[in-house]
């Protein structure tokens, strides 16, 4: 399986990623965060595949997570209400994620993608 690369195009992260996979000669299926939002489920799969905590998956810059407040809600939220905001809207999730059958990097670090794709 081809991995998977979650990005939003207008993200400039994902598109330095997108170029550093492009240059690795690293083949992806590509999805866009917001036209199709990851779901509940896979969240689920993709948080315990990562090994990370629920608070790596939030993207604690944007817009978004500042408006809402979700600083304090991430302190004190149940796992589950957090997938719920994670799955209400892509761009809360912290971008972009690579999922493959053995792992997910979330956010673009060159070392890890290197060390885990390269």
């Amino acid at each position: 399986m081809k991995p998977l690369f979650i990005q939003y195009p207008k993200c400039g992260t994902c598109r330095k990623a997108a170029k550093w996979l492009e240059a690795n000669k690293i083949d992806v299926v590509s999805r866009h965060i917001v036209e199709e939002n990851p779901t509940k489920r896979e969240l689920t799969e993709w948080m315990d595949r990562s090994g990370l905590p629920i608070s790596k998956f939030f993207n604690t810059s944007g817009m978004v997570y500042k408006e809402q407040n979700l600083k304090e809600k991430v302190k004190t939220a149940s796992r589950d209400e957090l997938l719920d905001i994670l799955a209400s809207n892509g761009m809360v999730i912290k971008r972009p994620i690579v999922v493959t059958d053995d792992f997910v990097l979330v956010g673009f670090n060159e070392i890890e993608w290197k060390s885990r794709l390269g």
